[in-house]
């Protein structure tokens, strides 16, 4: 078998396809595990925390420099 460009792209076409393929199952994978849950309701409720607002940055209160 010659190869060429022709069967480069031809390779990368058809194993590209499968690597994504895969790719997207595993994160899937990951993301569905029951075990992660608690991670990510976490993540999802921290960004709501109060304390994480401009201005009340440690030792600093609204207005100080």
């Amino acid at each position: 078998m010659e190869l060429d460009h022709n069967a480069f792209v031809a390779f990368a076409k058809s194993w590209g396809l499968f690597y994504l393929i895969a790719f997207s199952i595993a994160v899937l994978v990951y993301v569905f595990w029951p075990s992660n849950r608690k991670r990510f309701d976490r993540a999802k409720k921290s960004i709501l925390d109060d304390d994480d607002r401009p201005g009340k940055g440690p030792g600093k209160g609204p207005g100080e420099r």
